[in-house]
């Protein structure tokens, strides 16, 4: 049976339309990539894109507080969750705690001055690092506990075996 005969005039002309419409898209990969990189964005891929675009980041300067809703303001498309883990992993970072911890000012994307950085900011950033580093140095201790601990059973085996092929009867 022949579809043409029996397939509406007006379902024909959308599904030409839906062709000419999708063969625009694949003709303008440019206009597509904004919703193609934004669907592929993984928080890491946006902190250097951010690092690249924004002095405030490149830095490592105190971002102000709110600095979420520049960043939108800039980037209206951005997935807020993917924009906000990206932001936890800059604020948490070494780097930014330990410029935080001395900080007097916040700045803007762009690095312009801002608003002053609070002492609770600051005792807090500090505390941050003291954690970090006492955690460190603990997993280190521990590392060194484990080797020496090991060290000491492959020492007591080593003497186990030398005496028991000194004294065992051949």
């Amino acid at each position: 049976m022949n579809t043409s005969l029996t397939t509406p005039p007006a379902a024909i002309e959308a599904d030409a339309t839906n062709v000419a419409n999708t063969s625009a898209q694949v003709a303008d990969p440019v206009a597509a990539a904004p919703a193609a990189a934004a669907a592929d964005m993984t928080p890491r891929s946006l902190l250097k894109q951010l690092q690249t675009q924004f002095p405030a980041f490149r830095d490592f300067l105190p971002l102000s507080i709110g600095i979420d809703k520049q960043i939108l303001a800039v980037m209206p498309d951005l997935n807020r969750k993917i924009m906000r883990t990206a932001l936890g992993i800059h604020t948490g970072s070494l780097r930014y705690l330990k410029v935080m911890e001395k900080a007097k000012v916040r700045h803007d994307l762009d690095g312009t001055p801002g608003a002053e950085v609070t002492d609770t900011h600051r005792a807090h950033a500090t505390q941050v690092l003291q954690e970090r580093f006492k955690k460190e140095a603990d997993r280190k201790k521990a590392e060194r506990e484990a080797a020496a601990a090991e060290e000491a059973a492959r020492v007591r085996a080593d003497k186990l075996n030398q005496l028991t092929a000194k004294f065992s009867r051949k």
